[in-house]
């Protein structure tokens, strides 16, 4: 393995063993992520070493080249996420992988490009595990308009803004979200299938005004959420990334008038049916829905990281819930591409077919 980065054992962190600062006399972020080895580690330790991890202030990436004793999973747990050579691992805070070495090295190579924002990913699902949805909206809104705000943000937005070309300007005759009650279901279609149903403001406003409908009127008993053309929704609509008001308005616009605290309330009634890409957006959104079908050509991925951001559409709250906060961190960080088999497996979708 050729990571530079501290590399400690259990024993080692039961002690509580002296690390550098976090951050530099430049302000600037000193090994963020600390790898935990856990192979051979004694179970007796595990919980004196589970109670040290919050004083290393770092990422806590743990890694074992073989199963877990499940004597060590209140220190996994307390871990931000640990990579194991296992197939199908038994613990949700375990992200089973062929080769574990590739796996951290692929971690922590992000985590040398982007410190902020892998830092604060973890930040804030470590944060707002235990909110309601409302307050946790709010807690990755703060985090997003933080990030905004950075080296990493605007180095992504700089190098997009040279290759692009001038923002797409289409005419759309028909409604971006497509409304139809049969009875007691409301059935609800982003329909911007050029875009591949980038979601845009436009979509976003109108897909909260549909969902205001059920919450008026009880009568509706399901909402069936689908999306039209080749994907169900292929993420933000990076033309109009840049573009923003002002943060304290971009918070409100996120929380207060984005889809996420409105699917949480209405999660009870709401089917949504995957296909295609489903990037960002794409997922964190029906991620927060009771039920989630996927067919079987759905592939999901949540770049934000990469960008220099974290998910801000939801994905903090709702991907965590269903799959817990060890597996969304290494979905956040590696931006990999999960298969609706793996997925189902995890439990980010109900079913798939």
């Amino acid at each position: 393995m050729t990571t530079s980065y501290p590399v400690i054992s259990v024993a080692e962190l039961a002690e509580s063993p002296a690390v550098s600062p976090l951050l530099d006399a430049t302000a600037g972020l000193v090994e963020p992520v600390v790898i935990v080895d856990l192979d051979d580690a004694d179970p007796e330790l595990a919980q004196r070493a589970a109670e040290r991890v919050a004083d290393l202030d770092r990422v806590l990436v743990g890694r074992a080249h073989q199963q877990v004793d499940d004597g060590l999973y209140s220190l996994t747990s307390a871990l931000d996420l640990t990579y194991v050579a296992v197939d199908s691992p038994p613990h949700r805070s375990l992200v089973g992988v062929v080769d574990v070495d590739a796996a951290v090295e692929s971690f922590v190579d992000v985590a040398d490009r982007l410190p902020q924002s892998t830092l604060v990913a973890a930040q804030v699902v470590r944060a707002s595990e235990s909110l309601t949805v409302p307050a946790a909206v709010d807690v990755e809104s703060f985090g997003y308009s933080t990030l905004q705000g950075g080296d990493e943000y605007r180095r992504w937005l700089e190098e997009r803004q040279a290759k692009s070309r001038e923002p797409r300007r289409q005419e759309f005759a028909d409604d971006p979200v497509l409304i139809e009650r049969v009875d007691d279901i409301l059935r609800l279609t982003l329909n911007r299938p050029t875009r591949r149903n980038a979601y845009s403001a436009e979509i976003r406003d109108a897909l909260v005004d549909a969902l205001r409908i059920p919450l008026l009127d009880s009568s509706i008993q399901r909402i069936v959420l689908d999306g039209a053309g080749p994907s169900f929704c292929a993420g933000g609509d990076l033309d109009e990334f840049g573009h923003m008001p002002d943060a304290v308005t971009a918070h409100f616009i996120r929380t207060r008038g984005g889809a996420a605290r409105l699917m949480g309330r209405l999660a009870d009634r709401i089917e949504v049916r995957l296909h295609g890409h489903c990037v960002g957006a794409g997922i964190e959104i029906p991620a927060f829905a009771g039920r989630v079908v996927a067919e079987p050509d759905t592939v999901i991925r949540l770049p934000e990281v990469s960008m220099g951001l974290i998910p801000g559409a939801g994905g903090t709250v709702s991907v965590p819930r269903r799959i817990g906060r060890w597996r969304a961190l290494h979905l956040f960080v590696t931006g990999a591409p999960l298969n609706a088999e793996q997925a189902l497996a995890w439990g980010l979708v109900d079913e798939v077919g």
